[in-house]
């Protein structure tokens, strides 16, 4: 998983023929993905194969930071990259004039500020709860509810935050995403031919996977009032967008995507004969 979404960034950054607003925000994407696998995988494999499942508060408060700030990343980038896409099939005359180096640049920067913004205010609130001394997190790693189930003080307002602060991100990139592809969906049925709607909608197909992937899970952990207590469906559900779509994602976009696909047979093509 680390590999392929490295690998992702590395062939994107080396083909000049995939130097587009649409491959520069899946580079992003496919480093956010990395950082999860980073953030999460190592700790989560030594607990299983280790006696040792021990983590130092820092290191929590570390992980828990790293891992908001990438869920928070990739959620809005999506959300980036469904304009990208809407621009694409809406203005193709326009699409390279109004997607400038300068504009990609700062809506990435965006996903990231915004993110690094949401993780410190609940990184914040939560090193003022005073915690139990002795520790187990019900979790494989440092998320929120698991943290805030060991407080030995009211931690409603955390809660509340955190719900507020979800649903507040997910419902601004869903109009987002929705807004985007209902003027695709309208230019793409003004297509005549039935190519033409194919291939404009082939472009937006691996994004879809990935979009629905991603916010089914979150939606259906954060987006809801809890107790602080993390059930077993929270936990594979947790599994599945940590480790599981980070693994997911370059497979989406490497094997429906013809320019990927081809780009990387040239690349290994001039590797062997070399």
């Amino acid at each position: 998983m680390v590999l392929a979404n490295l690998g992702i960034v590395a062939l994107i950054q080396l083909s000049s023929h995939l130097h587009t607003p649409m491959y520069f925000f899946l580079s992003h994407l496919s480093f956010v993905d990395f950082c999860y696998s980073s953030v999460i995988v190592p700790k989560m494999l030594a607990n299983i194969f280790t006696k040792d499942k021990a983590i130092s508060f820092p290191a929590c408060m570390v992980q828990f930071y790293l891992f908001c700030t990438c869920v928070v990343t990739e959620v809005v980038l999506l959300a980036v990259m469904a304009y990208d896409r809407f621009v694409a099939i809406c203005n193709p005359l326009l699409y390279m004039v109004i997607m400038s180096q300068k504009l990609c640049a700062e809506l990435v920067s965006g996903c990231y500020l915004l993110a690094s913004v949401s993780a410190l205010i609940h990184l914040f609130l939560t090193l003022e709860i005073p915690f139990h001394r002795s520790n187990g997190i019900n979790h494989f790693f440092c998320d929120l509810f698991p943290l805030l189930s060991l407080a030995c003080s009211d931690v409603s307002v955390n809660e509340v935050l955190l719900f507020i602060v979800a649903t507040f991100n997910e419902s601004m990139t869903i109009v987002i995403i929705l807004t985007s592809y209902l003027f695709i969906l309208i230019t793409i049925l003004k297509i005549h031919s039935a190519e033409g709607r194919h291939k404009a909608f082939s472009t937006c197909a691996s994004h879809l996977i990935a979009i629905v992937h991603v916010h089914g899970t979150i939606l259906s952990i954060y987006c809801r009032p809890l107790s602080g207590n993390v059930g077993d469906a929270d936990k594979v559900a947790t599994v599945f967008y940590t480790v599981v779509i980070p693994m997911l994602n370059p497979l989406i976009y490497s094997l429906r995507n013809k320019d990927v696909k081809e780009t990387l047979r040239k690349t290994l093509s001039s590797k062997t004969h070399s």
